[in-house]
């Protein structure tokens, strides 16, 4: 049998209600069904995830095994995937049928990219698509540039694809990554090869109760966030190991701001449960615009200093005064300046 192109690997754990619309959204592809191949690896489920896959018959190979977590089945599926391209697949998730067209187009325009990312809608419960999100399309040989590097950003599951031999470079996923096994894979593959960014839209990531890390801030309990934090951990931990096992610096002075993201959201998080004192909350807010202030204009700089001295003085529990006083003053009409300039849009980093 001819190896496919593509390789569709579709990860699942007790989405059974909605398997189905992900593996029809690869089957309604605007493209040659014999060179794509769809593996479905149900990591222990215990709902009717099985018994919803029967209709796709040989259309799929599904493969169920023991609960392990996201680097788990991944590591399964990669063993079992044929194709030169590996494309992945939240199971909540679902792609626009031109998908794996337009990868295939750009892929044929840069033979060099080890991994393809694009766009995706953010997909609520009731349909609404909605285009709110970071997205920065940085292509080429990321750790080469410093803005790139920066700028780069850790996308979601369902919108990126892999060439089989850069994949194999970070091969196993280190299983104790029951989350977060993607942003292991996309925060290294910079630096094994070019990567390349699809300024569109092509895949839509549903928005629900149980996703773990897009539920907002302020709804995500203490358990929750404890496990987010407690995967982060392990995430950079073994990010520095493998950087430092292929010769990477991690003194390096890019190096060290690439990993800071994972600190910053790692403060973040731990003031939900704990709120912090007004220096360390201080030191934390102006630690952003001093790392990232090359992606920013003068006024968001201006701006995020002066809430960085906000909160000497409010506070962390009180920030909200300063917010609301900003917002309120970009409601405000203003009248035109003869010294205003062409007006500048404000670039940020990893959101």
């Amino acid at each position: 049998m001819t190896a496919p192109l593509f390789t569709v690997l579709i990860d699942t754990y007790n989405y059974g209600r909605y398997i189905e619309d992900a593996v029809r959204s690869v089957l309604a592809q605007n493209f040659a069904a014999e060179l794509v191949e769809i593996l479905v690896v149900d990591d222990g489920s215990t709902d009717d995830t099985a018994e919803r896959l029967k209709q796709f018959g040989t259309a799929i190979r599904y493969f169920h095994k023991p609960n392990g977590g996201q680097a788990s089945a991944f590591n399964y599926g990669f063993a079992q995937a044929r194709g030169e391209f590996i494309a992945l697949l939240d199971a909540d998730d679902a792609w626009l049928p031109d998908k794996l067209k337009k990868i295939y187009d750009a892929l044929q325009q840069d033979t060099r990219a080890g991994m393809i990312y694009h766009r995706l809608y953010l997909w609520s419960e009731d349909g609404e698509l909605s285009k709110a999100g970071h997205f920065a399309a940085i292509s080429g040989q990321v750790t080469e540039n410093h803005v790139a590097l920066l700028s780069y950003p850790m996308m979601q599951t369902s919108c990126l694809v892999f060439r089989r031999e850069t994949l194999q470079e970070l091969l196993p996923v280190p299983e104790v990554l029951r989350t977060q096994a993607d942003a292991y894979l996309t925060a290294l593959v910079i630096f094994v090869a070019p990567v390349l960014a699809v300024d569109e839209y092509l895949a839509k990531y549903r928005v629900h109760g149980t996703n773990l890390f897009h539920a907002a801030q302020v709804q995500v309990s203490a358990s929750r966030l404890q496990n987010r934090m407690a995967m982060r951990t392990a995430l950079v931990v073994e990010l520095r190991r493998w950087l430092a096992a292929h010769g990477k610096n991690l003194d390096d002075k890019d190096v060290d701001a690439y990993l800071k993201q994972w600190q910053m959201a790692q403060e973040a998080d731990s003031y939900l449960l704990r709120a912090p004192n007004r220096w360390t909350y201080f030191r934390h807010l102006a630690e952003y615009p001093a790392i990232y202030g090359e992606l920013m204009s003068t006024r968001h700089i201006v701006h995020e200093y002066a809430r960085a001295a906000a909160a000497l003085l409010l506070g962390y529990r009180h920030i909200h005064y300063f917010d609301e006083a900003m917002a309120a003053r970009k409601r405000r009409p203003q009248v035109p300046s003869a010294r205003q300039g062409k007006a500048s849009s404000d670039k940020t980093s990893h959101g």
